[in-house]
């Protein structure tokens, strides 16, 4: 893999599903170990930081109100009922592991719902760095990792799925999708995976 055609993409790395007191942590803490998923995360960083690969996150956040949202279900309505990513609350930040970083991860904004790519500038940042490859990581994996997943394909990128640097609702669904939905559009594999195929 061509790490200078390639993006990482970082989904959902933000304190209301990751930190300790985090409103949603219980709905991904179940599939993964939310310390293991960002254990990996955070090597995998480590790992490529002086590479030449791009790296993204793409945070979603909402005003106090929700007036983004029209009548929401699923997901979003429960995000909306526990008031969670509100811009400018704790937990709408992102996580303090990823800070050290600084402008190494660049922020794409504007994401409102289960796809990265809808209402953001992650499409127009990916052509402008010449990307050919999508790597995912993140949550959760059953909807905004997928769905991301199978924008990015339908827009013609080799996308990858990473096993360990995900977070599903239970482990049945993370195994599931893992095994039986994201291979039909994507190659599942490892951050160990990856980051000896970028040594």
């Amino acid at each position: 893999m061509e790490l200078s055609k390639t993006a990482i993409i970082f989904i959902g790395y933000q304190n209301d599903y990751f930190a300790n007191d985090g409103i949603l942590k219980g709905a991904i803490e179940e599939s993964a170990n939310t310390n293991a998923v960002l254990r990996n995360t955070i090597s995998l960083i480590d790992a490529i930081k002086d590479s030449s690969a791009t790296m993204i996150q793409t945070p979603i956040h909402f005003t106090k109100n929700y007036d983004e949202l029209s009548e929401p279900v699923g997901i979003l309505k429960i995000i909306q009922d526990v008031g969670a990513f509100q811009k400018g609350e704790p937990g709408s930040a992102i996580i303090d592991h990823f800070q050290s970083y600084g402008s190494r991860i660049k922020v794409v904004d504007g994401k409102r719902g289960l796809n990265a790519f809808s209402n953001t500038e992650l499409e127009r940042n990916l052509i402008k760095s010449g990307i050919e490859n999508v790597i995912l990581a993140g949550a959760v994996t059953s909807i905004c990792i997928d769905s991301t997943g199978r924008a990015a394909h339908e827009r013609g990128y080799k996308v990858f799925i990473l096993s360990d640097c995900t977070a599903g609702r239970s482990n049945f669904e993370q195994t599931f999708y893992c095994e039986n939905i994201f291979p039909l559009y994507a190659t599942v594999m490892t951050s160990t995976d990856l980051i000896a195929e970028s040594e």
